[in-house]
């Protein structure tokens, strides 16, 4: 089995240490230990890990900023250990994309348990945030299909069935999907109009 990669993000070059070595006695390869600052998404992107560890006192507006980004362009488990128990600021870390958020004085036995949840946590939600565009994407094409058959209706003078079946022998004889030839059928019946 493949060891996790995880970049490790700390200000603290002791602090930084411990945890490496935690993460490593539970099992995970440590590329990189890195500064959080400008250039942090380049760093993430250069090292490609499977996953991000940051060590912080308090994750600041910078750093809550880069793991939106991060997790808008190149979504990956993110785990915070920080000092700051503050609920504000745990939302906010939460909503910026990091899988968990661990206050201080985590016992190092307890790393990879912590690890496991955050990684489970990420794949649920990537699964769910990937089921709504699917939802949202398949919900515009029965609303292009709608649209479409409701044009035939209107100047052609079919049924519905029959507009149905129009536009499912197009998509067959065109080699384009149902919601292309909905688009195609729309844009050139509505400059008729």
């Amino acid at each position: 089995m493949d060891l996790l990669k995880v970049l490790l993000v700390d200000s603290d070059t002791a602090r930084s240490a411990l945890l490496s070595q935690a993460l490593q006695d539970q099992g995970y390869e440590v590329i990189a230990r890195v500064q959080p600052g400008a250039n942090l998404l380049a760093m993430i992107a250069s090292f490609m890990p499977d996953m991000v560890v940051i060590d912080t006192d308090s994750p600041d507006r910078d750093m809550l900023e880069s793991m939106s980004l991060l997790n808008q362009h190149n979504p990956m488990p993110v785990v915070m250990f920080a000092d700051e128990d503050n609920d504000v600021v745990v939302r906010e870390a939460i909503r910026s994309g990091v899988s968990g958020y661990v206050a201080r004085n985590t016992d190092s036995k307890r790393v990879r348990s912590i690890m496991q949840v955050a990684i489970a946590r990420f794949r649920e939600y990537q699964a769910l945030k990937n089921e709504l565009s699917q939802t949202k994407n398949e919900l515009e094409k029965g609303k292009l299909l709608q649209k479409a058959k409701s044009l035939l209706i209107k100047h052609k003078k079919v049924t519905e069935d029959e507009a149905h079946q129009a536009i499912q022998k197009l998509s067959m004889d065109q080699n384009k999907s149902v919601a292309e030839v909905a688009e195609n059928i729309i844009s050139v019946l509505e400059m008729s109009l």
